[in-house]
């Protein structure tokens, strides 16, 4: 798995957006003492129902693994609105 070059700003962005789909949607409420571990974790279960991304196989979900996938789904939703 290769690190993105700017993987912490896209997490960052994946977790705001994420929450905020989230909340619209109404699959969660967040709260301010919800911890970022949390927030991705719940985000990425919910993107793979929502079928918004892939799934990992089980055996590879971790926190290193979900943040990356969420940092891919950010920098894809960011070359979306580029074009």
């Amino acid at each position: 798995m290769k690190k993105l070059e700017n993987e912490k700003e896209l997490v960052r962005k994946a977790i705001a957006i994420g929450t905020s789909y989230a909340e619209k949607r109404g699959a969660a409420k967040f709260e301010a003492s919800d911890s970022s571990n949390e927030k991705m974790e719940f985000i990425y279960r919910l993107l793979v129902k929502d079928k918004l991304i892939q799934p990992m196989p089980e055996l590879q979900v971790s926190q290193q693994t979900i943040r990356h996938r969420l940092a891919l789904w950010a920098q894809s939703l960011e070359k979306k609105t580029d074009t």
